[in-house]
């Protein structure tokens, strides 16, 4: 039987280095157990810091509105007589608004429940974790698809509406339109090179965010009685 063998102690800093096994650590010094140091804030009082700062600085802008303007109130609510149009809060003007286009089981539990699951799944997936640039060569090859799931997208929402829903077809063609220009640009500086910068996940995200955003504008400023398209500055109907 070989003799086992003899592992020296001996102190030290780096946990990696061989043959040393056991490092024992003098003083106040930290074992390099990592190859390479990651930038690391702490929650508090690094982030909660600024979060308070930010709150402060939100509420000092919404006291300032308040005290310059007054709240668009109208007269005593009568519940013998319900306003035309009656609408919701301006926060849930863009799911009323998309009741304008589908039933009600699509717009009020389908689409939300779908955007819902997506929020939780999303997480689980590899493209949470890796995420090329568009403007690569990987990501131009996707370029291709990704119209195809444009088109697709247009013609489900074109056929399955009950009129031309061009809130999510106008948002979905101006993401496509500056998704191929990130991709094919070959700028370094600028508005391209930042487009070109941007990942999947982001190009999905700011698609949703246009599409509520618009949503919730055409509700607040774009519908009158009856719930029919007006223009406020011609028809002087303002919610």
């Amino acid at each position: 039987m070989s003799e086992p063998k003899k592992f020296v102690v001996a102190p030290g800093d780096d946990a990696r280095s061989t043959p040393v096994r056991v490092v024992v650590v003098q003083g106040d010094e930290r074992p390099a157990v990592q190859a390479d140091d990651e930038p690391v804030v702490m929650t508090f009082p690094h982030l909660v810091a600024r979060e308070l700062i930010a709150f402060c600085a939100l509420s000092i802008v919404l006291v300032g509105v308040s005290l310059v303007a007054d709240a668009p109130l109208e007269e005593i609510a009568d519940a013998t007589r319900t306003p035309n149009t009656a609408k919701a809060p301006w926060y849930f003007l863009g799911l009323q608004e998309l009741l304008h286009y589908y039933p009600p089981l699509v717009s009020g539990v389908l689409l939300p429940a779908l955007l819902i699951v997506a929020l939780v799944v999303i997480p689980y997936f590899p493209i949470n974790l890796e995420r090329p640039p568009l403007g690569s060569a990987r990501g131009r090859g996707m370029l291709g698809g990704i119209w195809l799931a444009i088109g697709a997208l247009c013609l489900v929402f074109y056929t399955t509406g009950s009129a031309p829903v061009w809130p999510f077809i106008g948002t979905l063609l101006v993401v496509g339109v500056a998704i191929t220009i990130g991709a094919r640009s070959t700028a370094t500086s600028g508005a391209a090179a930042w487009l070109r910068s941007r990942s999947l996940p982001f190009w999905i995200f700011a698609w949703f965010l246009l599409a509520a955003t618009v949503l919730t504008i055409i509700g607040v400023f774009f519908r009158g009685p009856g719930w029919s398209f007006i223009l406020p500055w011609r028809d002087g109907v303002f919610y």
